[in-house]
């Protein structure tokens, strides 16, 4: 429920301060005193559209605050929205202190504040909101379709996130098994094995320098024959001689015996090497097709063989989740197709639903716009042939002989907003507070009483403000709020005065014949009150 409302330099508005309570509230005054800035106000609250020339001439800004209330007792809450307006620059908002994009003001006060009067902000012109209120009338239960429009979403993410359709698997499967046969089929001995390769194919290529080099080595080592006592490992041998008995240098006889020992393992593999090597022109070739086949792997997988390896240790893997995939998929594929089919049946029952309760709601809608000056008006509520009946749509011919359009095209500001109340009167839900501006326009003798009974039906279970002209739909209000234009110090200025008892009798006869001291004026204005039980 709107609480609390604070205008500062909205046009003529200088600084305004409302209290709102539960029921009708009617806001009166002459025209231009600025009732309608008070529903602009409330249209900046929901978000709506800011421009500099709202602000108040020689202001830097127009601030408007709202005070809102939901809930009770311990679920009580209390939100309070602001909304700033400067002269030059763009407007800013407010939630609860923090700050906010207006975008966002619409979603947050959508379902707690609604204006008619005005084709912005008319809730009930969106076909969301037809189809939420044609629900209501007509009981529709949709829990069915949510639900079963829920799992067919997951399924569908579930299904994506396998990767493309089965076709598209089936084809990355037989490129993963195709690439993990060729590696496996190579047999790698590891990632040096290209290395060892190119080795041994150097040592095939050149048999007979790497036998003379290996000889020569020998020699220098051990050498056979006349010269066998020239060799290295003699000459250790012979060092090892020379320091034997010195205790001094023991660790350093230590040192060449274990050199000796070593050399003397080098030069038993280098003879093993000379005597064993033979040129092998099979075995060369087989070395260099070897070769040619890791090459051809690389340039398909990788920089090196360490690459290659690790390639089909991952294209295995992911083979196996696409493989498995399918299996899934194809479990999936089953549940969609039965989910596909429950919708099916969910949305015909619901179309069935609204489709047959379109015309009650039309007829009942018809039937209260006949009581507040629209007798000749048409209603008619489309629901879709297809699906869940969707979208529904309202649509109103205002008169009598004019086309029947939809809601936000076919009638002027005062006929939208009755519409929009006999909507509210017949159907339920919608928001706690709502405002009605210009519903009374063309409206008056009988059918002006029919409005403000209308009003005050609505407002017995939400908060209704009403800014009227007519004192027949004044005198229906549980609070009645004045709005008076004076000049101040050669500027215009907007108050606000509760008013009640002989105040309100004034006020009403001022509505009535423009002569607030006429007794004829205030009798009458006494009998209105009376009437609606509110004096």
């Amino acid at each position: 429920m709107l609480t609390e409302l604070r205008v500062r330099n909205l046009g003529v508005i200088e600084d305004l301060s409302l209290t709102f309570g539960a029921g009708m509230t009617v806001l009166t005054g002459e025209t231009g005193a600025g009732k309608t800035l008070v529903v602009e106000a409330l249209q900046l609250v929901l978000g709506g559209k800011a421009h500099a020339s709202m602000v108040r001439h020689g202001s830097d800004e127009a601030i408007v605050e709202a005070r809102f209330v939901t809930g009770e007792g311990d679920d009580e809450e209390e939100i309070i929205v602001t909304r700033s307006v400067p002269a030059e620059g763009r407007a800013r908002s407010w939630i609860n202190g923090r700050m906010s994009p207006a975008t966002l003001l619409s979603e947050i006060m959508g379902p707690l504040l609604e204006i008619h009067g005005q084709h912005e902000h008319q809730s009930l012109i969106t076909p969301v909101a037809q189809r939420n209120v044609l629900d209501a009338f007509a009981g529709t239960d949709v829990s069915d379709v949510l639900r079963l429009r829920t799992a067919l979403r997951e399924l569908g993410t579930a299904l994506s996130e396998l990767g493309g359709d089965a076709a598209a698997r089936a084809r990355e499967a037989d490129v993963l098994r195709y690439q993990v046969d060729e590696i496996a089929g190579a047999q790698l001995q590891g990632p040096d094995e290209e290395d060892e390769l190119r080795i041994e194919e150097e040592r095939l290529a050149d048999a007979s320098a790497y036998r003379e080099a290996a000889e020569h080595a020998l020699n220098l080592l051990s050498p056979t024959g006349s010269d066998e006592e020239s060799g290295v490992v003699t000459w250790i041998g012979q060092s090892v001689n020379a320091l034997a008995g010195r205790d001094a240098f023991a660790s350093y006889r230590e040192r060449l015996e274990a050199s000796a020992i070593e050399l003397n393992d080098v030069a038993r593999a280098l003879r093993d090497e000379v005597d064993g090597w033979e040129d092998d022109p099979g075995r060369l070739v087989e070395v260099g097709e070897r070769r040619r086949v890791l090459a051809e792997l690389r340039r398909k997988y990788g920089h090196d063989l360490a690459d290659v390896i690790a390639f089909a240790k991952d294209a295995a893997t992911r083979l196996e989740d696409v493989v498995s995939a399918e299996g899934r998929a194809e479990a999936l594929e089953e549940a969609r197709t039965q989910t596909l089919g429950d919708l099916a049946q969910a949305e015909h029952t619901v179309r069935l639903v609204r489709a047959e309760a379109a015309q009650r709601f039309a007829d009942s809608v018809g039937d209260r716009l006949g009581d507040l000056a629209m007798g000749g008006a048409r209603v008619e509520v489309r629901v879709s042939p297809e699906g869940a009946g969707e979208p529904v749509e309202i649509a109103l011919g205002a008169n009598i002989g004019e086309a029947v359009l939809p809601l936000a095209k076919a009638a002027s500001g005062g006929e939208l907003a009755r519409a929009m109340l006999a909507i509210r009167l017949v159907g339920l839900g919608g928001p706690h507070t709502m405002v009605f501006d210009e519903v009374d326009a063309g409206v008056g003798g009988a059918a002006a009483l029919s409005l403000g009974t209308a009003l005050s039906e609505v407002s017995q279970s939400r908060q209704v403000l009403v800014v009227t002209h007519l004192a027949q739909v004044a005198a229906k209000g549980d609070q009645q709020i004045s709005v008076l234009k004076r000049e101040v110090d050669g500027r215009t200025v907007t108050s606000a005065l509760a008013v009640a008892g002989e105040d309100r009798v004034v006020e009403l006869s001022r509505m009535l014949s423009g002569h607030p001291d006429s007794d004829a004026a205030r009798a009458h204005a006494r009998e209105l009150l009376g009437m609606a039980g509110t004096g």
